[in-house]
């Protein structure tokens, strides 16, 4: 899942005008089409469309130690999610990391991330695999043989000790209801 950086200042500023844009507490994501995607497609050795990328976080996030955290974590927040559920492509996309996401789990900042993409009806849901990626399905398929052959239980089958505790509403669960987002958009 590779996607392009966006290095050149004006679309920076014109994802930042765009009318496409979402904002959560540690992310604030623009999102305009793409205009060189079929220029792309031909140069990429796969002829596959590509997200072009583009991931920023001001001063008021903090000092450089932290503005480089806040990016990192961002960047792997991307790229888990374009992973297990996708990210439609063709498009320039800026994400601006916000002073929280500094503070906070990646974990938080990564479900903040899917929060955004869903609202912007970025993500894939139509390749049939209820929101994960074809290859994690593919791998999940070859390990529960793998079990099978050696004969142990499969994980739906082993006991787990926090069962009983279900009944409590996590402090994420918590949030899904209080934003209003269903499973589907979390993937």
């Amino acid at each position: 899942m590779k996607f392009i950086s966006l290095t050149e200042n004006h679309l920076f500023s014109k994802a930042y005008r765009s009318p496409q844009k979402a904002l959560t507490r540690t992310v604030a994501v623009y999102v305009m089409k793409d205009r060189l995607e079929k220029k792309l497609k031909k140069e990429n050795p796969l002829k596959e469309s590509l997200n072009r990328v583009g991931i920023s976080a001001s001063k008021k996030v903090g000092g450089a130690v932290e503005r480089n955290r806040a990016k990192r974590v961002v960047r792997e927040a991307y790229r888990r999610t374009e992973l297990e559920c996708g990210i439609k492509k063709g498009y320039i996309i800026v994400i601006a990391a916000r002073e929280k996401a500094t503070v906070v789990k990646m974990q938080q900042v990564m479900k903040d991330l899917r929060y955004a993409l869903a609202r912007l009806d970025m993500l894939c849901s139509d390749n049939g695999t209820d929101g994960k990626n074809k290859k994690i399905e593919k791998l999940e398929k070859t390990e529960k043989s793998e079990k099978n052959k050696t004969g142990e239980k499969p994980e739906t089958e082993k006991e787990n000790p926090t069962d009983s505790m279900r009944s409590i509403p996590s402090d994420a669960e918590g949030e899904k209801k209080r934003r209003g987002m269903s499973e589907a958009e979390e993937c």
